[in-house]
């Protein structure tokens, strides 16, 4: 679809005609089945890696159209977010040293990339939410500026008919609402793919399916957003929400969302699938380049089915079956989406090889699923999965109920051995990527586990965002050194730098947790919550979350020392709220904050953005990055 000038589809006769060759080349597909002409007699891995782009204080930096410019190399391409980059990786044929040939290949392209980034005094990540991601690294002016991602954005608003609404559960809760779905911008991905026998696409599509929880469970690396601890891999969830077009009758009917996991096992066919997906979803794009693919199988030329491609990068299965062609020959190939970028490129390829050995050492047993468990099963598996990574207890054939680490050790990676053994892969190759998910599960040492442990002994030592910059800090210069993840140090809050990474905007270092009331609450409310608190300022929002304005314990006192006589009918926090209380922005720098602090003679700023209330910075927050500053230089003049 990136090669392709596709639009929004909205016009009536484009649609028309866009669909007539859609059903074409549904038609092609299975005619090109029929007659056996899809690639058999050879199995190709691919692989598609995302990341992300750090700016010199490890926030994401939106240099993407340059870099891409200064590369000038077909294999890279955009994504989204103006701080993410894309590159495709030559497919290579499932044997022999084709692991360790992919491992080069990542490294040599993420090398290249790497290098031309730091001409822009910026680095690469490789994580599947970016730690210290910020909500304003997500506004609409990040967008890539290319005109398909605007008609993506486009339809996706117009299908949707109001804003996206996220809300995701875990050791905390994130819950926001936005008129366009760029939470998406946070997530990066290694996308891998297997080229799959027509004869044995079901049997292969359904295990597929089976194995992608355990897979995942081994392989999480997203569990932070905003500084929220979320799901294990809260990309599953954060993708899902953001791309979900149905609004609230579609709930009600059960309707499946374009981010889905599926809801059945296929039985017959791969046009099962293809069908299904045309049948319940409309057009979100179209283009005008297709051909008229049965006049050219009638010509004895194989047809692209470019109208079904561009419809099927639409629909975001997890796992998606897709068509393609290579060196002339027509094949079917299952991509796998669900697992995370990082935490380094050995993680990385010992995950690929780990599903590849799955794939390609299906057992009998795990032949004609549908008959041997509920596809209920595994969609449980899946979400449970990503919300709880090794800790999920899987409930699997036989109606087994076995713990993630005992499954995936005792059952898949036998079972993947075998499967690479088939394929007669380097024995060193295959016995140091498995070995990795071995050691990985058995210490149960995951990206996840490591950042919210990094997190969790950080949070008590950093101030503000400086735990989030720390552990991006630390990821970055772990990737570098090139040793698995269950081989990393935690990180250490020196990581995040000097100050200016860690308090040079108010965003940095602003108070989020706030206690608020309305302009209608008593006084007496007020002055309790205060006191409970220990706070000396209290914010006035409206039902909406807008600022109305701020009640500071000096205004508190002012009034009880007030002689006025109609005090007894002044009881709402509105009749002596400041009206006009003196705001900041969160993209503010430190240093103009504190200026403005001098200049209105205030000790406390409400952050607003938007109109909306979103933090508050005090005389008493700045005194804390003072007294760091103040150690930090110090340190170093003692050093």
């Amino acid at each position: 679809m990136g090669d392709l000038n596709v639009r929004e589809a909205v016009d009536t006769d484009s649609i028309k005609k866009f669909t007539h060759a859609l059903l074409e080349d549904i038609r092609a597909l299975e005619v090109l089945i029929n007659r056996g002409m899809i690639e058999s007699d050879i199995t190709r891995v691919g692989a598609e890696q995302e990341l992300c782009m750090l700016d010199q204080y490890w926030r994401p930096a939106p240099i993407v159209m340059d870099v891409l410019a200064e590369l000038n190399d077909p294999l890279f391409t955009t994504e989204l977010a103006r701080f993410n980059i894309e590159f495709n990786m030559d497919p290579l044929i499932f044997t022999g040293d084709c692991l360790s040939q992919m491992e080069k290949d990542l490294k040599r392209l993420l090398k290249k990339v790497e290098k031309v980034v730091c001409k822009f005094n910026a680095d690469i990540i490789l994580c599947g939410i970016v730690p210290s991601i910020r909500t304003i690294d997500i506004e609409i002016d990040n967008m890539t500026p290319m005109q398909r991602y605007q008609a993506l954005f486009s339809s996706l608003q117009r299908m949707r008919g109001g804003p996206f609404e996220y809300h995701i559960q875990g050791t905390d809760e994130l819950v926001f609402k936005q008129d366009f779905p760029s939470f998406e911008f946070c997530n990066t991905s290694f996308q891998i793919h297997y080229q799959v026998k027509p004869d044995d696409f079901i049997d292969a599509y359904n295990f597929s399916k089976l194995i992608t929880a355990p897979v995942l469970a081994a392989a999480t690396n997203s569990p932070l957003l905003f500084g929220k601890r979320l799901w294990k891999e809260t990309r599953i969830a954060l993708f899902q929400q953001a791309i979900d077009t149905r609004n609230l009758s579609h709930h009600l009917r059960r309707g499946r969302g374009r981010v889905s996991f599926s809801d059945q096992w296929i039985r017959d066919s791969i046009m099962e699938i293809f069908q299904d997906d045309v049948s319940r979803f409309r057009l979100l794009l179209y283009t005008d380049k297709y051909e008229d693919s049965l006049k050219m199988l009638n010509a004895g030329k194989i047809p692209d089915l470019t109208a079904l491609k561009v419809f099927n990068g639409t629909i975001y299965r997890w796992n998606r079956a897709c068509y393609g062609i290579f060196e002339g020959v027509p094949h079917l190939r299952i991509e796998n989406r669900v697992l995370p970028a990082g935490p380094t490129v050995v993680d990385e390829v010992a995950n690929a090889a780990f599903w590849f050995g799955l794939m390609h050492g299906l057992p009998d047993e795990y032949r004609n699923l549908p008959d041997k468990i509920e596809f209920d099963h595994a969609v449980d598996n899946f979400v449970n999965a990503a919300r709880n990574g090794l800790d999920t207890g899987f409930c699997w054939l036989g109606n087994k109920r076995i713990p993630a680490r005992e499954l995936i050790l005792k059952e898949l990676l036998p079972i993947a051995h075998e499967g690479l053994k088939k394929a007669n892969i380097n024995p060193k190759d295959r016995s140091r990527f498995l070995d990795i998910i071995e050691a990985r599960v058995r210490l149960q040492k995951t990206g996840s586990r490591w950042i919210l442990d990094s997190f969790n002994s950080l949070k008590e030592q950093g101030y503000g965002d400086e735990t989030l910059v720390a552990i991006t800090a630390g990821i970055v210069s772990r990737q570098k050194r090139g040793k698995p993840v269950h081989e990393w140090s935690l990180a250490k809050i020196e990581e995040a730098g000097n100050w200016i990474n860690k308090f040079g905007r108010v965003e940095q270092m602003m108070s989020t947790d706030l206690f608020t009331v309305q302009k209608d609450d008593l006084i007496d409310l007020v002055i309790n919550i205060m006191k409970w608190k220990k706070i000396h300022h209290i914010p006035v929002e409206g039902k909406q979350g807008e600022l109305l304005g701020l009640i500071t314990s000096g205004r508190i006192i002012k009034y009880y020392a007030s002689d006025c006589l109609e005090k007894e009918n002044m009881k709402s926090a509105g009749d002596i709220m400041i009206t006009d209380p003196v705001t900041v922005t969160p993209e503010m720098s430190t240093i103009a904050a504190v200026s403005m602090m001098q200049k209105h003679r205030v000790d406390c700023m409400p952050v607003v953005k938007s109109g909306r209330l979103i933090g508050i910075v005090t005389e008493h927050d700045f005194l804390k990055i003072s007294a760091r500053l103040l150690e930090e230089i110090f340190g170093k003049v003692a050093q």
